[in-house]
């Protein structure tokens, strides 16, 4: 058996590294990746038995998800109100609100749906900042070829190239709506270097870069014609008599109504799964991220992709163990804190793509040489104190959310390093798209996190920002295209796709036990109407505090 050294007698051996230290040159090894990183558990995936990707290997847990049964019936539908609009976004974080900002100035109308309230996603939870090659010794050819890098070549070569070749443009659109950057003494955009980059491209506003993208991009949806249906989660999307996508079925968390809203373009954008907590981990993603836009792209027959990998973030917090999972930045790094086991040592490269350094932590606690912080929970130092001691007041410029993390965790990580263990942090996989973020189901659009092939099987740090800007945009330019394209007329819509993919899970002797989109993450047990009442009541006090 593995025994880790005490959280309080590892603290007390803890001496921070004050001089910057000469590159790690531990070798991790050719089978790093294989031994430790979650995505080669033995067992974690089967093959999908019904739908588009039959045959295919997906995780377990995905899997029981994407298998199950729907949450309502067509009885449920009955007398429901019907609303029309042009294009229907389902989903309220940045790719959604890029989306629906750009539809709607290309002339559209549209109704924009999000579960809880508008902002709350994943973007928010984005800290460490957004890649663009912006510098002069840096190219979106170099760019391209560090994300392709960082996936081991298994990416899909044309979305990443549309999304490096926007990224000037998308910086450029960011600070047009109102966007802040960190910026230097002489007023320019200050950078740094993400894991698995060759150079500066991280752009940044201290450590809540996702936090200020969103707050302009809410206020822009605000002084929009954009219709927002706040709580108001979609359960199923409509097909027409093409099996073409033409509208959802939204859920009102207000009423406890059913509303069928017809569209001629849908786009889904509902973020990840974090919050299904595979293989047992903690997760950094916001509590709606189950799933759901997955779910209903699969049933309608959208094809998926990459459906067994997923990027644990090395860095969220282990200790205290109320807070694990949380977020730290990877920003830190960059600036030079280091990644050190129970013994003070150096073990890994902190720069490294995040799969290599997120398998080297699990390793060293495997091994023994991890800190043990009681709860069935290890994890090994990060060396804040370091960056502080060779930078003073860096904390308090750059990171003032790490440091009032350190308070809600009873430390000052000016003083104290933090205990740190991978936490399951973004969906590589998903569905698949065009570069204006079609699915291959005609009039279905998916954007974010809820698709695959832009990173591959492994994401760098701040591409995702870049993502959910880029093909926000493009796909809500074309859905708005799209509605006034020949043979665009408002048809018949049903829920025919519902009763094949019901008869598909029956020939295969599937239970229908089980219903999906799941909405909120199992341990929410909300069973009664009052329930989601009160989960509006204390997200809104949340928020105001």
């Amino acid at each position: 058996m593995t025994i880790n050294i005490p959280y309080d007698e590892a603290i007390r051996r803890y001496r921070p590294l004050a001089e910057r230290a000469l590159p790690c040159t531990a070798d991790p090894g050719e089978d790093l990746l294989q031994r430790y990183h979650p995505d080669y558990i033995a067992d974690r995936c089967i093959q999908l038995t019904v739908g588009a990707n039959a045959g295919d290997p997906c995780h377990r847990q995905l899997a029981d998800v994407l298998q199950s049964d729907s949450r309502i019936d067509e009885a449920d539908l009955a007398a429901s109100p019907e609303v029309e609009t042009d294009v229907l976004v389902i989903g309220g974080g940045g790719a959604g609100c890029s989306a629906a900002l750009e539809a709607a100035r290309a002339g559209a109308r549209v109704i924009l749906a999000t579960k809880l309230r508008l902002g709350d996603s994943n973007t928010v939870m984005a800290e460490g900042g957004i890649q663009a090659s912006i510098e002069k010794d840096d190219t979106p050819q170099m760019h391209y070829d560090d994300t392709v890098k960082g996936a081991s070549g298994q990416i899909d070569r044309t979305l990443a190239a549309q999304m490096v070749t926007d990224g000037p443009d998308v910086i450029r659109w960011l600070i047009q709506q109102g966007m802040q950057f960190d910026l230097d003494q002489y007023g320019d955009l200050l950078t740094r270097r993400a894991g698995g980059t060759s150079a500066p491209r991280v752009l940044y506003f201290r450590d809540y870069t996702g936090l200020e993208m969103m707050r302009v991009l809410r206020e822009a949806v605000f002084n929009s014609d954009v219709e927002v249906w706040d709580y108001c989660p979609a359960v199923e999307l409509l097909s027409d008599q093409s099996g073409h996508c033409a509208g959802a079925v939204l859920s009102s968390l207000k009423d406890y109504t059913y509303s069928l809203v017809k569209a001629k373009s849908v786009i889904v954008a509902t973020g990840g799964i974090g919050r299904l907590h595979l293989n047992g981990f903690p997760t950094s993603n916001h509590f709606g991220a189950v799933g759901d836009g997955l779910v209903l792209a699969y049933r309608l027959g959208a094809k998926l992709r990459d459906l067994d990998t997923f990027q644990y973030h090395p860095t969220g917090l282990a200790h205290p163990h109320h807070l694990g999972g949380t977020l730290i930045t990877e920003g830190v790094r960059s600036a030079g804190a280091y990644l050190l086991n129970a013994a003070s040592e150096r073990f890994i490269d902190e720069l490294r793509p995040r799969d290599h350094v997120a398998a080297a932590i699990i390793r060293e606690c495997a091994e023994g040489r991890g800190v043990d912080a009681g709860h069935g929970q290890s994890g090994v130092w990060l060396d804040t104190p370091s960056i502080e001691l060779r930078s003073p007041g860096i904390m308090e410029q750059r990171f003032p959310k790490l440091l009032h993390l350190g308070i809600k965790s009873g430390i000052d990580p000016r003083q104290q390093p933090m205990l740190i263990y991978p936490t399951l942090h973004y969906q590589n996989g998903g569905v698949i798209i065009n570069r204006q973020g079609a699915s291959t189901v005609p009039g279905l659009y998916c954007v974010g996190e809820v698709c695959g092939g832009v990173h591959g099987r492994n994401r760098l740090m701040g591409n995702s920002l870049l993502e959910i800007i880029s093909f926000g945009r493009r796909a809500g330019t074309t859905a708005a295209k799209r509605v006034h394209g020949a043979g665009m007329r408002q048809k018949k819509v049903s829920l025919e796709h519902l009763r094949a993919f019901r008869r598909e899970l029956m020939l295969a002797k599937m239970p229908l036990t089980q219903q999906s989109p799941l909405l909120f993450p199992e341990y929410a047990k909300f069973e009664k109407d009052s329930d989601y009442d009160g989960l509006r009541r204390n997200t809104r006090v949340a928020d105001d505090g």
